[in-house]
């Protein structure tokens, strides 16, 4: 469900009950633990964490005029969904996090390339999209980026 809300207030503002206070506390977890470099904007309609052109001039290579995406937050149909673009291009996060899931999970990870669904809201591992957040500081992604991304 892409948002047409232009800031982050406005997206929060606009989220049905039910959705408020999960999307709220994974956005502050995605705050407390941004990599020095990243920011806080509005992306494809949803909540996104980007490195903006002051830091990576280059941009996005789908569309150098957007800012390189790291991270996004959204309120879908039937889910919460975190987007990481850590965990599909970097394997050795992506073993760590489904590991550290299955042990503070009941419920079996629903999961994308970079996309992690959420229909359980009470069993959203908050403190782990945390860690996840930190896991990979903006020049490392950057790096992951543009040797394994951006070339293909």
């Amino acid at each position: 469900m892409k948002s047409k809300a232009t800031t982050p207030k406005q997206y929060l503002d606009e989220l049905p009950g039910d959705r408020k206070e999960p999307i709220s506390k994974l956005r502050q977890q995605i705050l407390d633990n941004l990599p020095k470099g990243v920011e806080e904007a509005m992306n494809y309609g949803m909540l996104g964490y980007v490195i903006p052109h002051s830091v990576y001039p280059d941009g996005y290579h789908c569309d150098p005029k957007l800012p390189l995406p790291f991270m996004n937050l959204a309120s879908q149909k039937n889910f919460v969904a975190v987007y990481s673009m850590v965990i599909y291009a970097k394997k050795d996060v992506m073993d760590w996090f489904t590991s550290e899931y299955a042990k503070r999970c009941k419920y079996k990870l629903d999961m994308g390339k970079s996309c992690l669904r959420f229909k359980k809201m009470d069993d959203i591992p908050f403190d782990l999209i945390g860690e996840l957040t930190a896991k990979v500081s903006a020049e490392e992604w950057i790096d992951i980026y543009e040797t394994n991304v951006k070339k293909k």
